[in-house]
């Protein structure tokens, strides 16, 4: 099986012609801002680069609305300028990008502003003349946490959603994380956008859940009758889930500091990952009945006892330390926009149980920081050892656990750890693994998280995507966590920057004879 073979040895499958069954209709792009860096790393890239492969009808329209005024020529020159830094192609195909430009317009508004929603109707009604676009708009909020309620209230006091719609249209909206700032908030969230848009709507977008080998988890675990069986209790011991970053703030120091780690990143993209570990298998591949099983992972999650977060949680903060680059990296509190007397975390690892039948006593390891020792996002499930004692201590290295590791990121691809004997005489043991390496294997390029997930919202394929019950259920499962930590003062745990992390995440595991995987 190619999951078990050096990536080498592995033959790439004959190139697929397009599934056109799933094409695209021709529809509007709204991306409410547009000027920002979001449109111009990701999303006009990803655009770009999706009608580059034919997946995207000469009739998709990009209306980018936003504050900072400039005509429709100005920002055409500067997507043109940052597609070419950012998209995946590399080097712009002067064809595909002329036809793509002619596609893409702007309009100046203010977020607060009833008439500036008047404008962009009249724009999309032109459009619909245009293009063909008529009822088929997907409106993407890619604006600060703090703007999205303003323009969701004024999409519906303008019955933006509701224009032009046809028995073969559609409105769906598209919102960035993070899907509030705890509970109650995320609580509100929801209750607002589904007085505007039905929940089938709404695309609450997580762009982990767009990697390949993230969604090679599904095809891992249920393709592959090697995996289900031991897939459980029995066999596994426990779980890491690592998303690891060298990189600090970057200049974000006072957003940052008014989210931490917990938030960032446990909250949403640990916790996605978690479910397409954990979940059981769905009854089809449609989006309820994925998002029926991971909603029920969270709902089994052991309730952190108030009272004993510290014996589940770890938070710290970096001090100085080096880069990845072996460059001296300052320490968190000496970052422009961030606090003198910050207990905002940079790092944070949590500890989950999951009571149900499948994984009843096995524990959940979930980490991520910032300034770590390299840039590292991997799944490993390491199983339980074996129950034999013919390689003890007296023998030449004894048998390490079995793992299979996921890798996310920097590279995408599947190993799997075991135990060989060395040549030569004696019983000596030598770990290895088998590896599939996702590059190797196949002789093309891997798509960008944000091309997969931009062609399922123009499809209406919500697999991918967080339903509101799941949202919920996720800051219920930290708040524990959040209360505890909001409510102490003093002094955070440290760690040197270029790191593994602080020894107090160590210990999280130590405690249980378990150590963490080396990042």
């Amino acid at each position: 099986h190619p999951a078990l073979l050096p990536a080498s040895t592995v033959t790439p499958p004959p190139a697929e012609p397009v599934d056109r069954s799933r094409a695209v209709p021709a529809c509007a792009v709204v991306i409410f801002g547009a000027s920002g860096d979001l449109t111009r790393r990701k999303l006009i890239p990803a655009l770009y680069d999706l009608t580059r492969e034919g997946l995207l009808p000469e009739g998709i329209a990009v209306l980018g609305a936003a504050r900072s005024p400039k005509s429709d020529e100005e920002f055409r020159q500067e997507l043109r300028q940052s597609t070419a830094i950012h998209a995946r192609s590399g080097a712009l195909d002067e064809a595909v990008w002329n036809r793509f430009a002619r596609q893409v317009h702007y309009q100046t508004i203010q977020y607060d502003d009833p008439g500036a929603y008047r404008q962009i109707a009249s724009r999309l009604e032109q459009l619909c003349q245009a293009h063909g676009t008529c009822g088929r708009h997907l409106l993407y909020l890619s604006v600060p946490p703090s703007a999205g309620p303003t323009i969701i209230e004024h999409i519906g006091r303008s019955k933006l959603h509701e224009l032009m719609l046809t028995d073969e249209g559609w409105c769906r909206i598209v919102i960035e994380k993070p899907f509030g700032h705890d509970l109650p908030s995320a609580q509100r969230l929801n209750q607002q956008l589904t007085s505007v848009f039905h929940e089938d709507q709404i695309y609450r977008i997580d762009h982990y859940l767009g990697k390949e080998t993230v969604q090679n988890l599904l095809v891992t675990r249920f393709a592959n009758g090697i995996f289900e069986p031991i897939w459980n209790r029995r066999y596994v011991d426990h779980v890491q889930i690592t998303v690891a970053e060298s990189l600090g703030l970057e200049g974000r120091g006072k957003h940052y500091d008014d989210v931490g780690c917990l938030r960032d990143m446990v909250q949403n993209h640990l916790l996605q990952i978690l479910c397409l570990v954990a979940m059981e298998p769905p009854a089809s591949l449609r989006a309820d009945a994925i998002r029926n099983e991971k909603s029920k992972v969270l709902e089994s999650i052991r309730p952190i006892p108030p009272d004993e977060v510290g014996k589940w949680a770890v938070r710290a903060q970096y001090d100085r330390g080096r880069d990845e680059d072996g460059e001296p990296a300052a320490a968190y509190l000496e970052e422009p926009g961030v606090a003198e007397d910050s207990s905002t975390e940079t790092y944070a690892a949590v500890k989950l149980m999951i009571d149900n039948w499948r994984w009843s006593g096995v524990p959940f390891y979930l980490r991520s920081g910032k300034r770590l020792a390299r840039r590292l996002t991997e799944v490993a499930i390491q199983f339980r050892t074996a129950p034999m004692l013919l390689f003890g201590e007296h023998q030449a290295g004894s048998p390490r656990p079995n793992a299979l590791v996921l890798q996310i990121q920097p590279q995408e691809s599947i190993a799997i750890d075991f135990s060989v004997k060395r040549p030569g005489a004696g019983m000596v043991l030598h770990p290895t693994s088998l590896a599939f390496d996702y590059a190797e294997a196949f002789d093309e390029e891997l798509p960008e998280a944000y091309e997969r997930l931009l062609l399922d919202c123009m499809l209406g394929d919500a697999s991918l995507f967080a339903r509101d019950d799941w949202v919920e259920s996720a800051w219920q499962a930290i708040s524990p966590v959040l209360d505890d930590w909001n409510s102490r003062t003093g002094p955070l745990a440290t760690y040197r920057a270029g790191s593994d992390g602080p020894r107090e995440a160590d210990l999280l595991l130590a405690g249980d004879g378990r150590a963490w995987r080396a990042i």
